[in-house]
């Protein structure tokens, strides 16, 4: 018995020090994020329209499903990469979605990351307390 093959399409996303492995497939519009469905990982409503942005741009929400890996960073940095793996996976499923999803700024990857830390201070900017005499 020959088993049916589906296309899987593949993004990488970053933001801060979270890195996101997502797949994107034709489906029913399940959200998967290590193992865990979106909404029981990320409860914060801003997050969950961070991450279905790119499938709301492209008018493909409840008809992919995402599969996605998350190793790093936080809770908001994984969103962001997890929003630019979808965006790239998008991109890789349909080229014709590259307008929609720059005009969405889904396709930047957002470079701010944390400032080191500098010796003979306590922290990136913070400085000890000057003492004159």
């Amino acid at each position: 018995m020959a088993k049916a093959t589906v296309e899987k399409y593949y993004g990488t996303g970053r933001r801060k020090e979270a890195i996101a492995k997502v797949w994107v497939m034709p489906g029913t519009g399940k959200i998967t994020i290590n193992g865990i469905e979106m909404l029981t990982l990320f409860t914060r409503i801003a997050h969950q329209a961070e991450i279905l942005g790119p499938l709301r741009d492209t008018r493909l929400e409840g008809r992919v499903d995402v599969i996605a890996q998350t190793v790093g960073g936080g809770i908001t940095g994984q969103s962001g990469a997890i929003r630019l793996g979808i965006a790239r996976a998008l991109l890789q499923m349909d080229e014709s979605l590259r307008k929609r999803l720059r005009d969405g700024g889904h396709l930047t990857r957002d470079p701010r990351m944390k400032e080191r830390k500098k010796y003979g201070q306590p922290g990136a900017r913070k400085k000890f307390q000057f003492s004159k005499r």
